[in-house]
């Protein structure tokens, strides 16, 4: 005669997993956007994408995808930056959670933001994506939906993609003091100059230059290279780079 077999928390377990019904529950898709901005002249630009099917067709989109069931968020945003912006390497950081229940009209889909900083020069259009750039109707951190401009014009933007670019923008500029996000919108080497305009591409804002150089050259992130600008009508600036920290 067989033994009863002994309850252990285990079998508990597996016993519920084998009778568990998923589709009792609705369903529910997780998608990856990822804002690629980057900062030009006096304001910040991003990567869009025009759609060319529905839902949305012919609005224009971050870069974005769904995230397959042995995916990561994290590896997820990567491989959308990779396939429809053509860019790696870079600075990457979670956003935050986008789950309005009609935010998208095929079926609930939660969507996870990303922000992606790069130098301009590395931000290309190619094929239906263009370079935009952001206009942002409020001051300081006050937050909400920002419009795009392409060759000048407003374009139309898909799902909630105005209000994901608000908040990259209200995070970028209340990290700008005390982080290193600055940095990551600039090339290697760079001159006070054109950290100075980043600043003030972020801000929206003019910034005062004597004081800010003096903050920026006490702040223990810069080095000089020994270097200076090349090819300019004009006297040559010196170039810095930023000292990356070890945590400790």
């Amino acid at each position: 005669m067989a033994k009863n077999r002994k309850k252990t928390p285990q079998n508990d377990e597996a016993a519920f997993l084998a009778a568990y019904d998923p589709k009792a529950f609705d369903p529910i898709a997780v998608t990856v956007d990822v804002a690629l901005v980057a900062a030009e002249g006096d304001a910040l630009q991003c990567l869009l994408i025009e759609r060319e099917q529905h839902p949305a067709k012919g609005r224009w989109a971050l870069p974005g995808g769904f995230v397959a069931s042995d995916a990561s968020l994290e590896s997820t945003a990567r491989r959308v930056l990779k396939e429809k912006a053509g860019v790696e390497g870079v600075y990457l950081e979670q956003l935050y959670t986008f789950g309005a229940p009609k935010r998208d009209p095929r079926m609930r889909i939660i969507t996870v933001a990303y922000y992606a900083l790069v130098d301009a020069a590395r931000l290309a259009a190619s094929g239906r994506t263009r370079v935009a750039r952001l206009v942002v109707p409020w001051e300081g951190e006050t937050g909400g939906a920002v419009s795009a401009e392409v060759d000048g014009d407003e374009v139309p933007m898909a799902f909630d993609h105005d209000l994901i670019l608000g908040m990259v923008v209200q995070r970028m500029r209340g990290k700008l003091d005390y982080s290193p996000i600055g940095f990551q919108l600039l090339p290697e080497a760079f001159t006070l100059r054109q950290l100075q305009q980043v600043h003030e591409a972020v801000l929206a804002r003019h910034v005062n230059k004597d004081s800010f150089r003096r903050r920026m050259l006490a702040s223990g992130q810069l080095e000089a290279t020994g270097e200076r600008q090349e090819d300019v009508g004009h006297r040559p600036a010196e170039l810095y780079r930023f000292i990356r920290r070890s945590a400790v």
